[in-house]
């Protein structure tokens, strides 16, 4: 399962989701589109997936994240071909929008979502392992650099179609939602219970890890969800706005080669790696709200390092802490929402707090491309968002843990 959901990412992460800075610098170069225009797809695609994401979360928990992954897949890649194709500033749009459905819809919620019902003792490990794969990705990402400088932008985006369409369709075989759809428990711990004929039989027969959990219903009505959502929207305004301008400011503004940039890139999501090492052997042991608000304050100084750099030291120390911190967060929190309201209902839960994530992705990268536009550089950019990362710690820091009783009618049954 966790191999399955890693090689995924993996596969977006290679071919587009980390690489697309290039795409855009080469696309500017060819088309003369500005950089808030560029950067203005990107923030529709992520508003998008904010949107679509109570629907998506829905889908995943009513017909298993296995049937959402294998058709966002489908749309990725017949995305990616259609986008080699493109003449025009609408076809960029339409094609993009096309992609980031496709990723939203078979990357990171749908995955999350089947790890967060497997495990539960091993939950940050497990989510830290499966991010190993866009993280490799990450690191990987110079390979399609030389395609795009090799072969150009046109003809690596269709082979990147056509290997989403024939490599990572069958990994989803691997994935099933929930353990006891198989006669399989939360870390393999032996559990006396009903089956699952028998639960769905009676609704009552609720295991009783299971028993606790929040509806989507109640966790909207904590503040845990709120702060946990503001927190982590901040943190997506900077990666949103790192993922998209990192390349055009190392290249375009600081005068490194293209090469350089994706050296970068690789550092920093090698960085990622260790972080989500981390991840793994801390955040089963101390208290992962505090490690998430400690990321932010790497996350602003990495930030800082980036909008002042006069050597390429500087840019160094951008990668590490950024990516330490990125890999470090990034699991975590989906670890702490499924160690606040449980896994019953991650999807939907997940899918709502979409909502507000999603507006600092789009948000991110739209006002980085607009400060870079007005000004001719991206230190405004950058210094005023490694201030609202201090923000974003805030947030995390008020986030505590609700408590969910059980409901009346939950009562252990004498089988159990």
């Amino acid at each position: 399962m966790v191999g399955a959901g890693g090689l995924v990412q993996f596969t977006g992460a290679i071919l587009f989701f980390q690489a697309f800075g290039a795409y855009f610098l080469l696309i500017e170069d060819e088309f003369g589109w500005s950089k808030a225009l560029l950067a203005g797809a990107f923030a529709l695609a992520r508003l998008e997936s904010g949107l679509l994401g109570p629907i998506q979360g829905w889908m995943i928990d009513r017909y298993g994240p296995r049937a959402v992954i294998r058709w966002g897949l489908v749309i990725f890649g017949l995305g990616l071909i259609g986008f080699s194709q493109i003449d025009s500033i609408i076809e960029f749009y339409v094609y993009f929008f096309f992609i980031a459905l496709g990723t939203s819809l078979g990357g990171f919620l749908s995955v999350t979502t089947a790890l967060v019902n497997w495990f539960s003792k091993h939950r940050a490990k497990a989510l830290a392992l499966s991010q190993f794969g866009f993280s490799f990705g990450g690191m990987l990402v110079p390979i399609t650099i030389f395609s795009l400088e090799t072969v150009g932008w046109r003809i690596t985006a269709a082979a990147s179609g056509i290997i989403v369409l024939i490599v990572a369709w069958p990994l989803t075989r691997i994935i099933d939602h929930r353990p006891e759809d198989i006669g399989e428990t939360p870390d393999g711990i032996p559990y006396q219970g009903p089956t699952l004929s028998a639960m769905s039989q009676n609704p009552t027969n609720t295991p009783a890890y299971r028993r606790a959990d929040f509806t989507a219903r109640e966790a909207l009505r904590t503040r845990a969800f709120w702060f946990m959502s503001l927190g982590h929207g901040t943190s997506l305004l900077i990666i949103g706005a790192v993922m998209v301008h990192l390349i055009l400011h190392v290249n375009g503004q600081l005068g490194y080669s293209l090469t350089t940039a994706g050296l970068v890139v690789s550092l920093m999501t090698a960085m990622q790696i260790i972080g989500l090492v981390s991840a793994g052997f801390l955040g089963d042991r101390f208290d992962k709200r505090l490690i998430v608000t400690a990321c932010m304050g790497f996350h602003a100084a990495g930030l800082l390092l980036l909008a002042y750099a006069h050597n390429i030291w500087m840019v160094i120390g951008f990668a590490v802490l950024h990516g330490i911190a990125w890999g470090t967060r990034g699991p975590l929190m989906q670890a702490i929402r499924a160690d606040y309201f449980g896994a019953s209902n991650f999807g939907v839960i997940m899918g709502w707090s979409s909502l507000i994530v999603m507006m600092g992705m789009a948000l991110g990268p739209l006002y980085a491309g607009y400060m870079a536009d007005r000004t001719g550089n991206y230190v405004s950019a950058f210094t005023t968002l490694a201030i609202s990362a201090l923000f974003g710690a805030v947030f995390f820091l008020l986030a505590k843990k609700p408590v969910n009783q059980p409901r009346p009618e939950s009562v252990q049954s004498p089988t159990e």
